[in-house]
């Protein structure tokens, strides 16, 4: 714990609702503090985070708490537990959680940093913990050395928590919190920065994390918003790092989300391999052979053997080889049909006449001829009624586009890939109905498909609902969405309802795919503008936020009354052709047209902005200190007209209007003649970009 200070949120020995009393203060920050307490019902110790009293009342700061809370159903050892969410009377509200003693793995980063072997064992542990609350479709978005400690200074009880808020000042770590932004931009994956968070950002700021502590040093990723969007954008320097952590490293830090590992369980399972191979190239089994392999089986069998043949040419060959069928236990049956159309069959049946009616029945179900030679006669069958019972479980399975069959006894499993989920509960019942009828115990595991899925083939169902603009299917790498992999459906919605009417249209072509929506519900006024946008893709300009009076990004676009943002274009130096327009559309209904303007009339893209480090750097709002002094630049300060307004920017092969427009213009005026451009052809649109900024109390 640190010394308390007069200005703390609480005190020592204070009572917070009758039941949690201060033990002192475990860390501060911009926004809030985290104590030390314990229950003095239970004697249990808890760790409290609490916000400041004017951030309490803050709705994008309360949905960050309520979103921590809804970590309290996750039970599991690499997670903290959150067992409360309260206020007290001055308005102070304040998350209870478990105290975890012991090292926070940036004690280690300072220290200089831990073996490469400890680190795999802390990935494996905190992507386990990541699982976990994935499952929950939670994710961290602030993942860093100060949020995992290692109980008891153990790599294999490493826990997850969540100090983020508290701790912003931490060893120069940067935490920026808003709605659409909570993290620190040193461990932060490049999607964050415009917005957007998946489970897959969780995992680059896992390896961000990994790499930072081996090397002892915390990542500099630049000072200005420019130097911060360059970093991102590049793989991280694994120089040095020894291998398997380095490998492991740049699968989690791949800039593209889509080439990371599909989900935090694909990564425990790496990590398993890797640690069971790390021990000087060997497995946990030795050098060659099998683990505990001894002759001795071996030498009994060639004895058995032996013994055979000495009573056969002995005279009792008759005795030995009777023509009496063997007894087989368990009694089995397997058959399938694979995503090739492949069949197979193998086990057993009681009698010629069942043998050819289990194979009939194979080939009915299979369309497939039964392999030659796949059923063995044997007694030992569980019912005398074994080749209907096998017949039912053929025709329960009908519906498939693959299914695996397995009976061992009075036991049997289906398992298997239907067509969609109303197949999927189909063929379940029936099979379960079945099952019942001849006295056997069901197991049935059936995936709802299509197997492959792609984009493109949602796009039909999409496109009819799209309100604000298109919608865009976020592409894995090979462009196909695989069986449990998440749609994530990205752009702008005109309302909320907008969001359930896809949601419902979408779910009867998923199957067993999880739907997210990274969408945003736009003013009417700003779906106008939206909905004209040439449907282009998105270039490799970039819209960068910041503050008029400080030098640090607004990665989350959220601003407050009096703040002057600044607002600046990005876009690789090796780019000159053509030009550049810029407009910012409000919630007023008005447009205000920044790139060009009388007062700013040249937009020809080379002779723009600042050129650095391969970026041109094009600022479009200035800081109101510049505006003072130069009326030719733009600048501005939030006043108490709340809500959402629309950076634009689009790069064209020529000026996009034939004259300049006023400054100031209703966005109805300007989307109409934008309609007109866009259908005279006469300018070609090459890239766009947008940005949200959201302004509140």
């Amino acid at each position: 714990m640190i010394d308390p200070l007069p200005g703390d949120i609480f005190r020592k020995n204070q009572v917070l609702n009758n039941t949690y009393e201060i033990e002192g203060v475990l860390g501060r920050g911009g926004t809030g503090e985290v104590y030390r307490a314990s229950n003095k019902i239970t004697g249990r110790v808890v760790a409290l985070k609490a916000l400041k009293r004017e951030l309490s009342a803050d709705a994008g700061y309360l949905e960050l708490m309520k979103r921590e809370e809804e970590m309290r159903g996750i039970s599991h050892d690499a997670v903290v537990r959150y067992t409360d969410c309260s206020q007290t009377a001055e308005g102070y509200v304040y998350l209870v959680m478990d105290y975890v003693a012991g090292t926070p793995l940036n004690d280690y980063l300072e220290r200089g940093g831990i073996s490469s072997r400890d680190l795999l064992v802390v990935a494996q542990r905190v992507a386990e913990g990541l699982v976990a609350t994935h499952e929950r479709k939670i994710v961290h978005r602030d993942l860093s050395p100060d949020n995992i400690i290692l109980r008891s200074g153990r790599p294999e009880e490493a826990v997850i928590i969540d100090f983020g808020i508290a701790k912003d000042s931490k060893t120069g770590a940067r935490t920026i919190v808003g709605k659409e932004f909570a993290g620190k931009y040193e461990y932060a994956a490049p999607e964050q920065l415009h917005g957007q968070a998946e489970p897959r950002s969780d995992l680059y700021a896992l390896g961000a994390s990994l790499l930072a502590t081996f090397r002892g040093k915390v990542p500099n990723v630049g000072t200005s918003p420019g130097e911060v969007v360059r970093y991102k954008e590049r793989r991280l320097d694994t120089t040095g790092v020894p291998e398997p952590l380095k490998g492991l490293i740049d699968d989690l830090t791949q800039p593209d989300p889509s080439r990371r590992p599909p989900t935090a369980a694909a990564v425990v399972k790496q990590v398993g391999e890797l640690l069971r191979t790390d021990r000087s190239g060997q497995t946990e089994g030795g050098r060659g052979g099998r683990p505990g392999w001894r002759p001795w089986p071996a030498i009994l069998a060639i004895a058995a053997v032996a013994a055979i043949a000495g009573l056969w040419f002995a005279g009792f060959r008759d005795s030995l080889f009777v023509k009496s069928l063997p007894v087989e236990a368990p009694y089995k049956l397997s058959a399938g049909l694979d995503g090739q159309h492949q069949a197979t069959l193998s086990g057993f049946a009681p009698d010629a006449d069942q043998q050819q009616a289990i194979l009939a029945g194979f080939t009915r179900a299979a369309g497939l001829p039964a392999p030659k030679g796949a059923l063995a006669l044997a007694k030992g069958e569980p019912s005398e009624r074994w080749a209907q019972d096998i017949d039912s479980f053929f025709a329960a399975a009908d519906g498939l586009d693959e299914w695996r069959l397995d009976v061992s006894d009075r036991t049997v499993r289906l398992t298997g890939l239907a067509p969609d989920k109303t197949a999927r509960d189909t063929v379940v019942s029936r099979f379960n109905e079945a099952s019942k009828a001849a006295g056997y115990q069901p197991v049935v595991r059936i995936a709802a498909g299509p197997r492959s899925l792609t984009p493109h083939q949602l796009k039909s169902a999409i496109a009819p609902l799209e309100t604000c603009g298109p919608l865009v299917v976020q592409a894995p790498e090979g462009a196909n969405l695989p069986l449990g992999a998440t749609v994530a459906i990205r752009g702008n919605v005109a309302a909320s309802g907008d969001i359930e009417a896809l949601r419902q249209a979408l779910a009867p072509r998923l199957g067993d795919r999880d739907l997210r929506f990274d969408t945003t519900v736009l003013n009417n006024q700003l779906c106008v503008v939206q909905s004209l946008l040439p449907d282009v893709p998105q270039g490799p300009m970039t819209i960068v936020l910041g503050y008029g009076d400080k030098s640090e990004p607004n990665m989350s676009g959220i601003y407050s009354v009096g703040d002057n943002p600044v607002i600046d274009v990005l876009a690789p130096a090796a780019i000159t052709d053509g030009y550049l327009w810029v407009a910012i559309a409000d919630v007023t209904g008005n447009l205000f047209n920044v790139l060009p303007n009388i007062k700013r009339p040249d937009n020809a893209l080379s002779s723009l902005g600042t050129v650095s480090d391969g970026m041109r750097t094009i600022r479009v709002a200035y800081s109101t200190a510049d505006g003072a002094t130069d009326p030719a630049k733009l600048s501005f300060a939030v006043d108490n007209t709340f809500g959402r307004s629309l950076i634009i920017a689009m790069q064209t092969d020529r000026p996009l209007f034939s004259q300049l427009r006023p400054t100031t213009e209703s966005t109805k005026s300007f989307a109409e003649d934008l309609h007109a451009v866009i259908a005279s052809r006469k300018v070609s649109i090459l890239s766009t970009t947008t940005r949200l900024i959201d302004t509140r109390n």
